[in-house]
């Protein structure tokens, strides 16, 4: 039997003009600038810098409305053909907030040639048969970011197979691989951080304190890494200061070869702050990054063009056409210079409201003066959403007397006291972070004595809590802190 019923539902859909200002508001600085430089590139009718006409966009609204509204319908202007779906870009609006900034704008680049070529290119200067070089060249390639190979000798030997036509045995791989760790950087093209550790010191000129470190990682690496030093002076026959020696030499190498490569052509990311903080005469002064704020106006060709339509007695079809895309790109462009009104005016607006909740921080830089804040605490204030305060928190950067610092880093969750007020976590992740940097290295604290000492300093909270602040502030457990 079939039954019909009435069902209300209420639902909240955001227009592209909304989803694509969230987007905008998102764009930190350098992000920010490409997005400009392409809505440029893509709309005609914007244009950078002053224009000379104060009336420029009055006088387009007038054009606009007088303009034949049976001709061009509102609803044949489809915002989606000249709004990309992707990020927005940024405008400058007539306010005295910003900062004046004109560092370089460009992002630097490494020079040099990839870490891959670099390899290959010390190949050359190797004596090697064909079969060698085939096996060797796909070694290298095999190199990733680190500088390991992380793939076992008979995956390799089932790859060279398969996907070169070359077919080989292990023996012959395992003997063009130790070619290859001879390459610099020294290290690289090791399976494991043993290997790699000893291939360095093998580089080395052998010294008493280089071999024993070679034995004890080679024999004892499990108990080296575990730091399990009574073991180690027990099973290798060494004293306290032989091992503290050879534990040395070990701590100059470098775990990473790949990465101590500088030419491997990377992006070197540089960060921009979106805003300044700067204490004038005891009180805290915010500026907004200038690079977000370029001039911008509607061309005055493109309405000049509008007003000659409207002029015209007779309106042809091809008239109609370029006057409806002159509209569009006209409309893109004045909704892009409102938008970007509005962006300024959002993160402005956000981050003064952080500024002053935190502004016993920002006065004296201590982060035990942090207070609890949420991103609830910051929307209440502005009367923005909680989304909006995210998206400025997550991605933007400012610059204070203390160093430059992501935004979200200021946030953070709240616990009571033994006094029973509210404290922040980071001021408990800062006094644990002190404790573990004053503890005796030879007896490092574990998290039971941690959550002890943080007790009696007024703050009861349990080890498995102590455990989690150290994890994040990526402190190892005790056992790994231990030195001689």
């Amino acid at each position: 039997m079939l039954k019909q019923h009435l069902q209300f539902k209420l639902s909240q859909k955001l227009s592209p003009q909304q989803i694509q200002l969230m987007k905008l508001i998102q764009l930190p600085t350098q992000a920010f600038e490409q997005r400009l430089k392409r809505e440029l590139e893509e709309n005609p009718a914007l244009e950078k810098g002053k224009e000379d006409s104060e009336n420029n966009e009055e006088d387009y609204d007038d054009i606009y409305e007088e303009t034949d509204s049976e001709t061009i319908a509102a609803e044949d202007i489809n915002i989606d053909d000249y709004l990309s779906d992707d990020e927005t870009p940024d405008y400058r609006t007539k306010a005295n907030n910003y900062s004046a900034d004109e560092d370089e704008k460009s992002i630097p680049y490494a020079a040099g040639t990839t870490f891959n070529q670099y390899l290959i290119n010390q190949l050359n200067t190797v004596n090697l048969t064909d079969e060698e070089w085939s096996i060797a060249e796909f070694l290298v390639g095999s190199v990733d970011e680190s500088g390991y190979i992380r793939r076992p000798v008979a995956d390799i030997l089932d790859d060279l197979a398969f996907t070169q036509n070359i077919y080989t045995d292990e023996d012959k791989i395992e003997k063009v691989f130790k070619i290859v760790q001879e390459l610099d950087p020294p290290g690289v093209a090791a399976r494991s951080l043993e290997e790699c550790l000893v291939i360095q010191l093998k580089r080395k000129e052998a010294t008493l304190n280089i071999e024993l470190a070679i034995t004890i990682l080679e024999k004892s690496f499990d108990q080296f890494t575990k730091k399990h030093y009574k073991k180690l002076i027990q099973k290798h026959n060494i004293t306290e200061e032989q091992l503290k020696d050879a534990i040395s030499e070990i701590e100059k190498l470098n775990p990473k070869p790949g990465g101590s490569f500088a030419g491997n052509n990377r992006l070197v990311e540089h960060v921009v702050p979106d805003f300044s903080i700067r204490i004038v005469e005891g009180e805290l002064e915010l500026t907004l990054n200038g690079r977000n704020a370029p001039e911008l106006h509607v061309s005055r060709e493109y309405n000049n063009m509008l007003q000659g339509y409207k002029d015209s007695k007779e309106k042809s079809k091809s008239q109609k056409d370029t006057v409806l895309f002159i509209k569009q790109k006209l409309d893109a462009a004045k909704w892009f210079i409102d938008a970007i009104r509005q962006r300024q005016q959002t993160l402005f607006i956000t981050m003064n409201a952080i500024m002053h909740y935190q502004k016993e921080y920002f006065l004296s830089g201590d982060e035990r003066s942090l207070r609890p804040m949420i991103l609830k605490d910051i929307a209440d204030e502005i009367q923005m959403d909680v989304s909006t305060v995210s998206r400025v928190a997550n991605s933007k950067y400012v610059d204070t007397p203390y160093g430059t610092k992501l935004i979200k880093e200021y946030f953070s969750e709240s616990m009571k006291n033994e006094q029973g007020e509210d404290v922040s976590t980071k001021e408990i992740k800062k006094i644990l972070e002190t404790v573990i940097k004053e503890e005796v290295k030879k007896k490092p604290l574990t998290d039971d004595k941690l959550a002890a000492i943080l007790k009696e300093k007024g703050y009861p909270i349990a080890r498995r809590t102590v455990a989690k602040y150290r994890e994040q502030l990526g402190i190892p457990v005790a056992r790994l802190r231990k030195k001689i």
